[in-house]
């Protein structure tokens, strides 16, 4: 059965082929991917990596956390599930301000 990773701590500039090879010298690694910011498109600094076995996901534990890849050190742990978060709105009645002219806002005697 297949075990995923969290990598966290990776440097910017690491890719998710080197994230593969990396991760390739504790056994079958059946994917890596590296966390894009969508704005940016900058990485996020924490990837996964996912292992064909949990043997293989303990050595990769044991090899890769606290240790040093692309220049810095990585957390590397079991992935945990993505848990539920509350849709979030933009826009409509959710927040933000309303600007009333009868209320204030104006400039030297003047109401617009």
């Amino acid at each position: 059965m297949n075990k995923k990773l969290y990598v966290g701590g990776l440097s910017y500039s690491t890719t998710e082929g080197g994230l593969k090879d990396a991760f390739s010298q504790a056994g079958n690694v059946v994917s890596a991917i590296v966390i894009m910011d969508k704005m940016t498109g900058r990485s996020k600094g924490f990837g996964f990596v996912e292992m064909s076995t949990e043997e293989e996901a303990t050595a990769a534990i044991d090899m890769f956390n606290g240790k040093e890849l692309d220049g810095r050190a990585v957390t590397v742990n079991e992935a945990r599930p993505q848990e539920d978060r509350p849709k979030r709105s933009f826009g409509g009645n959710g927040g933000g301000r309303s600007f009333d002219r009868n209320q204030g806002g104006s400039r030297g005697g003047s109401n617009w």
